[in-house]
């Protein structure tokens, strides 16, 4: 691995983390399998780009972007309170809605933006010092809000919503709450992918969830989840691992891995950040 290809990893890893912060709020705070987030990505990349070749400001495209996504998690959030759908099912029906959403709002499958302007536009390090800020910044923020009376609902809501519904907390707002933070995050994601790839393509969000989790889970293999400033910090650090496993995987000849082994490497990898934990557990005891 060279240092180009080092550094694109460490701008992927980033750029999924705020994927993987939107899947650790909905996944392990409110213990929701939201399938949303495989549209809700390349929803922010599509109305990032379609305002961005209308000569949009680049900020307020992305806050278009992350609205965008906070609509598409309510969607989800009121199929499975309103209607009482499984919370797969529900996620999965917003997904799919999600792919003819995005054609319609980008018009074509896909959209280039290379002479576009962005928010890396003029910054000659490259996207990386930029992005390392807002996944910083973002990560404060995420854990000022747990640590606040609605996070702490929005967590007690997610370890027991039977508990928090005795104590007066109403659990369905903080599922629509928590979803459209989650998907909104995600959407942000989608939208920063766009602007630093040059990019938008209805395709480009087949297998969020997986990286998503993957980044998740292998982060927690070394950090405990029961600190929440150092779980958020390692979903950002097990993006960045993953995404340079990834890049050594595919990099080093004798494994002989080719672009169509990428869906098997990643579940090898999800299912030995699994596994590791448990093998631990028994050394220890």
């Amino acid at each position: 691995m060279n240092m180009l290809q080092f550094l694109g990893s460490l701008e992927l890893g980033l750029l999924y983390g705020i994927v993987a912060l939107g899947v650790y709020l909905s996944f392990r705070v409110l213990d929701f399998p939201d399938l949303t987030v495989d549209g809700s990505f390349p929803l922010g990349a599509a109305i990032t780009a379609t305002l961005l070749t209308l000569n949009c400001d680049p900020w307020l495209a992305i806050a278009g972007a992350m609205i965008g996504g906070f609509i598409a998690g309510l969607m989800t959030a009121w199929l499975n309170v309103r209607w009482k759908l499984l919370h797969l099912l529900a996620g999965i029906l917003t997904m799919t809605g999600l792919y003819s959403v995005n054609l319609r709002i980008m018009g074509r499958s896909n959209i280039a933006l290379v002479e576009e302007k962005t928010i890396f536009t003029g910054i000659a390090a490259g996207p990386l010092p930029l992005l390392s800020i807002i996944v910083l910044v973002i990560i404060l923020l995420l854990w000022r809000f747990l640590r606040s009376e609605i996070g702490l609902a929005m967590r007690a809501t997610g370890e027991n919503p039977k508990m928090a519904l005795a104590q007066g907390i109403c659990t369905s707002r903080m599922i629509f709450l928590g979803l459209g933070i989650s998907n909104s995050l995600v959407a942000l994601a989608g939208a920063l992918f766009a602007q630093s790839q040059g990019f938008s393509d209805t395709t480009m969000g087949i297998g969020t969830i997986v990286i998503g989790l993957a980044s998740v889970i292998m982060g927690e293999v070394f950090v405990s989840r029961s600190r929440i400033r150092l779980a958020l910090a390692a979903c950002v650090g097990g993006s960045i691992l993953y995404r340079l496993l990834i890049s050594f995987a595919f990099n080093v000849k004798e494994f002989g891995f080719q672009a169509s082994d990428l869906n098997f490497v990643t579940a090898f990898l999800v299912a030995l950040a699994m596994i590791l934990p448990r093998l631990r557990k028994r050394a220890d005891a």
